[in-house]
């Protein structure tokens, strides 16, 4: 069984930054893929940034390249996602996901269906 506990949302105004954090329980955290999705009221579950085991590799939605960073500290069994340049359309609320499948490139695990485990998420909110 794995736990994801996400903090770091919250209110900010255009423009400005947030470091969300999502911490892991059990042993299987750096042999794990790990994403951050978000999802808006009404709106589907998207992926935002995917990261491998090594962190090597990266994946990020169109919408934030360039502007969140996802990074993973094994030794604190925790990812990060950097968000900077906010923008009202960033309102959701983000959740950590971890997917423990084996033989799929990180960069390929970008659907919501391809995790086995979930935070309960954090809400996020960009004022203009």
């Amino acid at each position: 069984q794995v736990q994801l506990v996400e903090s770091g949302g919250g209110l900010v105004q255009a423009g400005g930054s947030l470091r969300l954090s999502c911490q892991a329980s059990g042993r299987t955290f750096s042999s794990s893929v790990m994403a951050w999705f978000r999802q808006a009221p009404g709106k589907d579950r998207n992926v935002v940034a995917v990261i491998s085991t090594s962190g090597s590799t990266t994946y990020y939605a169109d919408f934030v390249k360039g502007r969140f960073a996802i990074n993973r500290d094994d030794a604190k069994n925790t990812v990060y996602l950097q968000m900077n340049s906010l923008e009202p359309e960033d309102t959701a609320v983000y959740y950590c996901a971890t997917s423990l499948a084996r033989g799929i490139p990180a960069v390929l695990r970008v659907n919501p269906g391809q995790y086995d485990y979930w935070g309960q998420g954090t809400q996020v909110t960009v004022s203009s």
